[in-house]
């Protein structure tokens, strides 16, 4: 998948991008990692990894050390639905 700016993300990628974005839509404040690892069902280190590479790609952003501080840098009509 690719979104205006040229940056393209995994379908695994999208996944993450789409269950922050609705999330914090429902809940009115953002995701915390273990919610993340709760609901794919992976290990802390691996949401870990995940976000960071988010990060990396300029499609969230974050505040090192701040818990639920990360926000989705797209547009939702640039996301995939979540499964």
């Amino acid at each position: 998948m690719e979104y205006q700016m040229g940056v393209s993300f995994t379908p695994k990628q999208g996944q993450y991008l789409a269950f922050i974005y609705y999330y914090t839509k429902i809940n009115g404040q953002p995701p915390a990692e273990v919610d993340m690892q709760r609901y794919f069902r992976v290990s802390a280190p691996a949401v870990h990894q995940m976000v960071v590479k988010l990060a990396e790609l300029g499609l969230i952003e974050r505040t090192p050390g701040a818990s639920r501080s990360v926000r989705v840098l797209l547009s939702p009509w640039e996301l995939p639905h979540l499964e």
